[in-house]
């Protein structure tokens, strides 16, 4: 692919619960997080209401030759609620910052959600039979009078519609004194990574009453901190590795075979400055919002304010690829700053086969770069450009100067409006795109007419 450019759109669902398409919405159904599970067969995304939403992808349909590549609204559920730190008296808010799908082993499903500072692991199952016959329990469940039981009966298994039951498994609580950022299943299937502000701490599924603290940045003196973390994630394939980014722009490569306690990276990945780009904002506009590994586990993508990075994982000095994401803002970065859009936090997703990339804008624009040709795209994420089955359009914007007939002029970009959550289908070109409360599924068209 870059035929992004034919994106078409699959299907548009408003999160928010009201019924017509311009309605207004509430805090709790802005869209936090998105993830699709490992097959692409399943696509669930959290709020700020402490909701998980979980959509499935319909059956290839042979009477209507476009159903495929469609989601449908599986299963909603609560995953956290409010909650109060009276030691603290801090308020504990409710929304989901990050969702992780486990590898499926069976039947069922199992995905982990985390808010600031609880991560749990719920189980998504289906059930289509219920059994009857007891003996000692009538239909309702109630126990029978024993002396009414004469003979025995073997309770038989009876079809019934089918019901998707989500259950918690685990809790993981009490770890995290900063707020949580990121979660990371490992490769080893059995344990995973809770990250905050300033420690990262290793879990094992099946115990919640302990972790492993394997990252403290935390100085003694809470005034010389220079520095926080602000995402990590596992190596694909290796689970001794993993990384982590930091607010200063650098990446930070951790080997757990070499001590149990990682503060010694293995490598740091970080470009030098130009002198000559030095700014007030520079700090800022250099932080790392999002790092994600390539599937090939080769290369590390990351995103900053302005820019999208591609780094080797054997090149440390300078990353390999950089991605303007939207460089006509760095003029407007004083006026980002006051309104604090400055400090917005973009993710970026890889494709299947790591050859695009995809990440966030404002004016609910998302970006595509195409690693082997150098081509990119801007798209919109609306509803007046998303008519199913219609072609998104590329857009322009223009700094000044000689305009087109459809570009768009920087001064009139909604800041308001930013795409800060995305997901790409593991193995096709499906997109997920969050904007505000509502979930944009766009499908290749190679991918309908292979389909189709």
């Amino acid at each position: 692919m870059l035929n992004p450019i034919q994106v078409l759109c699959s299907d548009i669902t408003s999160l928010s619960l009201e019924p017509e398409p311009f309605a207004s919405y509430t805090e709790a159904d802005i869209i936090s997080t998105v993830e699709f599970n490992h097959t692409g067969e399943l696509l669930a995304t959290g709020d700020k209401g402490g909701r998980v939403v979980i959509f499935q992808r319909e059956p290839e349909g042979k009477t209507e030759p476009f159903s495929q590549g469609e989601y449908n609204v599986y299963n909603t559920f609560q995953s956290h609620e409010p909650e109060f730190d009276y030691l603290k008296s801090l308020e504990i808010e409710e929304k989901i910052n990050k969702i992780r799908w486990l590898p499926q082993q069976n039947a069922a499903h199992f995905l982990l959600s985390t808010n600031d500072k609880t991560v749990k692991l719920w189980k998504v199952s289906e059930r289509d039979k219920r059994p009857e016959g007891y003996n000692l329990k009538d239909e309702e469940g109630r126990m029978k009078n024993l002396s009414t039981v004469t003979s025995l009966q073997v309770p038989v298994l009876k079809p019934m519609d089918l019901m998707v039951e989500v259950s918690p498994r685990r809790v993981f609580a009490n770890a995290h004194t900063y707020h949580v950022n990121s979660i990371s299943v490992n490769s080893d299937h059995e344990t995973y990574m809770s990250a905050d502000d300033l420690r990262i701490n290793l879990w094992h599924l099946g115990i919640t009453n302990r972790s492993f603290n394997i990252v403290d940045i935390k100085p003694v003196n809470m005034e010389d901190l220079t520095e926080v973390i602000t995402a990590a994630e596992f190596h694909p394939h290796h689970c001794n590795l993993l990384v982590y980014s930091s607010s200063k722009g650098t990446l930070r490569l951790c080997d757990m075979r070499e001590a149990a306690l990682c503060d010694k990276h293995s490598k740091l990945f970080e470009e030098p400055e130009d002198p000559s780009n030095r700014s007030f904002f520079s700090e800022i506009i250099s932080s790392v919002s999002d790092v994600k590994f390539s599937h090939s586990g080769r290369y590390l993508l990351t995103r900053d304010y302005l820019t999208a990075k591609v780094w080797d994982l054997n090149m440390e000095n300078k990353p390999l690829e950089i991605y303007q994401v939207h460089e006509y803002l760095r003029s407007k970065l004083c006026s980002l700053y006051e309104n604090d859009c400055i400090f917005d936090k973009f993710e970026c997703v890889w494709n299947g086969s790591d050859s695009v990339i995809m990440t966030g804008a404002y004016n609910n624009f998302f970006r595509m770069f195409d690693r082997n040709t150098n081509r990119d795209v801007t798209l919109e994420a609306s509803r007046e450009s998303s008519k199913p089955r219609a072609v998104l359009k590329p857009r322009r914007v223009c700094q000044g100067g000689k305009r087109r007939k459809d570009d768009i002029s920087v001064d009139s970009l909604d800041f308001t409006k930013k795409i800060l959550h995305t997901a790409w289908h593991p193995t096709e070109n499906i997109i997920a795109i969050a904007a505000t409360n509502n979930l944009y599924i766009f499908q290749d068209k190679l991918n309908q007419e292979m389909h189709g």
